[in-house]
């Protein structure tokens, strides 16, 4: 008979291992299906289904990789360009449209672009009280606020658990963050996996003056 402790470890071990590669399926099977809605596009004689009998998954993640590899090449180009301006001032004569296309597509520039700075730093702030303190990411402090605010302050982000794409933004001292010597990338690991999967080594490089009190 097995003991009840080495039960215990069994079901842990076993979980350790099938929780991972089934939400890793998950994800890529709800991936897979998102992108297969390119099939629309095609005529219907080209799906596998009318030649083959059966369909194959993965045809869209093809197709859309195939759709935005050509995108690029046509919008790096002076044809693309004006093309791509055209589609955009179209766009910016409806109203609610325009406010939701050109704030994602800042958005967009902000993160793909190689010359954009999404998030410039890894910080640490006090939030979500003064007693604790939270990884955050440095991004863009814009001019007018920083020209009312009576002291340096740094624009932070500061994502939540475990989805950072979602989180806080906020307007912080200076003085009250503290910098690390932290990769972004790292930085979103260690809150994906909220701690588990922490970065093997990070060091603090500007620590922040306190006040005294």
């Amino acid at each position: 008979m097995f003991k009840k402790t080495s039960i215990k470890s069994y079901l842990i071990t076993g979980l350790l291992v099938w929780v991972p590669l089934v939400i890793t399926l998950w994800v890529l099977n709800l991936l897979v299906g998102i992108m297969d809605q390119s099939l629309l596009l095609l005529p219907q004689a080209l799906l596998t289904e009318n030649w083959l009998g059966v369909h194959v998954p993965g045809q869209g993640v093809i197709l859309t990789v195939l759709i935005v590899f050509f995108t690029g090449v046509l919008a790096a180009n002076i044809l693309g360009q004006r093309m791509v301006q055209f589609w955009e001032g179209l766009l910016a004569r409806i109203p609610i449209v325009n406010t939701i296309y050109h704030s994602v597509k800042q958005v967009s520039d902000t993160l793909f672009s190689g010359t954009g700075h999404a998030f410039r730093k890894v910080l640490l702030v006090r939030y979500p009280h003064p007693g604790a303190w939270s990884l955050a990411f440095q991004t863009n402090l814009p001019v007018e606020v920083a020209a009312r605010l009576p002291e340096d302050h740094v624009a932070v982000f500061i994502p939540t658990t475990p989805s950072p794409v979602n989180g806080f933004y906020f307007y912080v001292r200076r003085a009250d963050v503290i910098e690390i010597d932290m990769s972004v990338d790292a930085a979103f690991k260690y809150i994906v996996s909220m701690g588990v999967a922490a970065p093997k080594s990070s060091s603090i490089v500007t620590p922040a003056p306190r006040e005294n009190k």
